[in-house]
């Protein structure tokens, strides 16, 4: 679902970037009960966890990959402004360290992964679990409902983008500046691997993390939903503390399992590279100019396709590549909270107790 560069039009990303401005402003604002919190780890990891559980390819029966996201989870435990934080930054990493997605598109996939995605999803979970306590089944079912038609909303945004793109950028006689694709062909290329593959994966993390939580930290399920009422079950049940040292191990243990995205054979639709695209397919003689012209815009990647240039150990390069993407997002997510607090400092703000949702 990487939209990489030169896929869509500049003024494209223009539009989308300018649409993206004041979610990521709205979002910086509402997420301030977090940065003024013990929960500025959990958005790190949700950050984290976003961007290790994108290098999971799942293979697809025509022979291209998906893959989930994890916004719509996120969104559940921290909030969707939160989400809409934690997303951007591993979107933003993957951009610049190992040219997954692209740096002049990364407003456009952050609209689709980091907005699109955890609004559509946690507003169709909140709606479907209403006020039923923490530990019901119904809630369960409601994150995995939540996981899997917020990601395919996200998929269809991107397929409208690509598939607008020969009907509003094109040369005199026709012949597609950027994306080649029409939404006759982005729609369906987009919609049904995620219908059928990627958004059961989505929904299966999404109630799964919901389902181990109510077990085993109820406490980390009411960072955001203070004001679900306390059940009988839940006070006579264990004391339980609010902990993100299972978030830890089990980041870890994603950490390793990593190269099993290699697995998964071929890429996922429109992210070829200019020199890989299939120009008989789509009736051209040559690379479309914008997509040439832009599509090596950002070369400065670390680990270019989470790789190592020559192409050697590929199962190494890969867990290397996840650990300092990682690190990088513990690195931003914290400046972040440190250039927030610097920004605020001395005005009193006080919390908002709505602020994470």
């Amino acid at each position: 679902m990487h939209i990489p560069d030169g896929y869509l039009s500049p003024t494209t990303c223009a539009v989308l970037g300018g649409a993206m401005v004041p979610v990521w402003i709205r979002a910086s604002q509402r997420v301030k009960k977090i940065v003024k919190s013990r929960y500025v780890p959990l958005v790190a990891i949700g950050s984290a966890f976003s961007f290790l559980v994108m290098m999971f390819n799942v293979p697809i029966p025509d022979g291209t990959t998906a893959h989930a996201v994890g916004a719509v989870i996120i969104a559940i435990l921290l909030g969707r402004w939160a989400a809409v934080i934690a997303v951007s930054i591993a979107l933003a990493v993957q951009a610049l360290f190992f040219g997954d997605g692209g740096v002049l598109a990364f407003a456009a996939n952050s609209f689709n992964m980091a907005f699109v995605m955890p609004f559509v999803g946690y507003g169709l979970y909140k709606i479907i679990a209403g006020r039923e306590p923490l530990t019901s089944r119904r809630r369960v079912i409601a994150a995995g409902i939540g996981g899997y038609v917020g990601i395919n909303a996200a998929a269809l945004a991107a397929a409208i983008e690509f598939g607008l793109q020969p009907s509003l950028f094109h040369t005199a006689n026709g012949t597609p500046l950027y994306a080649p694709f029409h939404l006759a062909q982005t729609i369906p290329a987009m919609m049904i691997p995620h219908l059928l593959v990627a958004g059961l994966v989505e929904a299966g993390i999404s109630a799964g993390v919901v389902a181990y939580l109510q077990r085993a930290n109820v406490p980390l399920l009411r960072v955001n939903a203070p004001d679900v009422p306390v059940t009988e079950e839940e006070m006579a049940g264990p004391r339980q503390k609010l902990g993100w040292r299972w978030a830890l191990i089990a980041l870890g243990g994603m950490l390793l399992l990593t190269p099993l995205g290699l697995l998964a054979p071929g890429g996922a639709f429109g992210e070829d590279t200019p020199q890989d695209l299939d120009l008989g397919k789509y009736n051209l003689q040559a690379v479309p100019a914008g997509l040439e012209k832009f599509g090596s815009f950002w070369s400065r990647t670390l680990l270019g396709g989470y790789g190592f240039s020559s192409g050697d150990h590929p199962a190494l390069a890969y867990i290397l590549s996840a650990v300092l993407g990682v690190l990088v997002i513990g690195a931003v997510t914290f400046a972040f909270v440190g250039i927030y607090k610097l920004a605020t400092h001395g005005r009193g703000d006080e919390a908002d107790p709505t602020a994470t949702s």
